[in-house]
């Protein structure tokens, strides 16, 4: 049998397999930010295909931290109560599913955030044009020292609306350029504060974040999603990668983090968030998520030879709601095309 079919049964995490549908934006909410029939219907076609765990689509934790078009929020509990017929079909279908939570810092506009200026750990707005409304992206506003507690509430409260709708785990996205990686990010966090400067700064606000959730909700229902080595044009490394590696990992284990989604989006993953595994694995005990662009037989092996407990696939489960049937059966993997992003299918 493929390791990839091995139930997975962890102190920190239990799933029936160890294939797991990655977060992908999508933008199909409904006026209200709110989850739809058709989200229900899509994620219940990924459970009934097999996967142990979906991952959602980011979930913005407030107005504030919006940054896309027809995203879903958890900001309300109308908006949390919409995502109940989406978790309660993934659980018929057999599989378990977190809520990921989203808040997308600088990586936005105006246009999304019901008016207010984007925050961030800076004042300096992201480069390039806006794809979701072909404008700049917005001059954030710096967060104050004072407001981060603020902030951390967003994301317990969120977390708390998430569990209570049925919702098996949060993830919190701290990767991809968002607000938490905006502020672990040496090329982007400017601060002179204790929020920035050397390593141990710019991991506070995580870090203050993890010990917030961690009051309130149990370490076994939290998972956090990180990229110190993606693909933006070229390899992109978070500066200083070894020290914020070093420093960082122990810390969130002591916080009481378990389970770790290391994120390297539609990247190669040995030449990023496998490398970073194969640097993280042997001081880390708990639970490691990753993959994205892998094989079957790479994931096999990555699995087998203990880098990864489950293997993350977001193209691939779209062109295939099936993908787990056909690690089983043998059948081949539709290719991704661009045209799915288009479609709730």
């Amino acid at each position: 049998m493929s390791p990839l079919l091995t139930p997975l049964a962890s102190p920190f995490l239990e799933a029936r397999n160890r294939t797991v549908m990655s977060a992908m934006t999508r933008g199909f909410a409904d006026s209200d930010h709110c989850a739809t029939p058709e989200i229900a219907a899509y994620y219940r076609r990924r459970a009934e295909g097999g996967a142990g765990l979906i991952l959602t689509e980011g979930v913005v934790i407030h107005p504030t931290a919006d940054g896309y078009k027809d995203v879903p929020r958890i900001a309300t509990a109308k908006q949390a109560d919409s995502w109940r017929p989406v978790v309660d079909a993934v659980h018929e279908a057999g599989a378990k599913i977190a809520c990921q939570l989203w808040h997308c810092g600088r990586i936005s506009h105006s246009d999304f955030t019901d008016g207010h200026a984007p925050v961030s750990s800076t004042m300096r707005a992201a480069e390039g044009l806006n794809r979701q409304n072909d404008k700049p992206y917005g001059e954030p506003r710096a967060l104050t020292a004072e407001e981060m507690p603020e902030v951390y509430g967003y994301f317990v409260d969120a977390a708390h609306r998430a569990l209570a709708v049925g919702f098996d785990a949060v993830e919190l996205h701290l990767g991809h350029g968002y607000l938490a990686d905006q502020f672990l990010d040496a090329r982007v966090n400017d601060r002179t504060d204790r929020y920035g400067g050397s390593v141990e700064n710019r991991c506070r606000f995580v870090l203050e974040l993890l010990d917030r959730v961690f009051a309130e909700v149990e370490p076994n229902r939290v998972m956090a999603r990180i990229s110190p080595s993606r693909w933006m044009g070229g390899l992109y490394d978070w500066p200083d990668l070894d020290e914020m590696l070093a420093y960082l990992i122990p810390e969130m284990w002591s916080q009481g983090l378990r389970i770790l989604d290391i994120s390297c989006a539609n990247a190669d993953y040995f030449a990023t968030s496998g490398r970073i595994i194969r640097a993280v694995r042997p001081h880390w005990n708990g639970v490691i998520l990753g993959g994205a662009s892998l094989s079957q037989e790479d994931a096999e092996a990555e699995v087998r030879d203990g880098w990864l407990d489950m293997v993350t696939w977001g193209r691939s489960f779209l062109a295939n709601p099936d993908l787990t049937r056909r690690i089983e059966t043998g059948a081949v993997w539709l290719p991704f095309e661009n045209e799915m992003r288009n479609v709730l299918a």
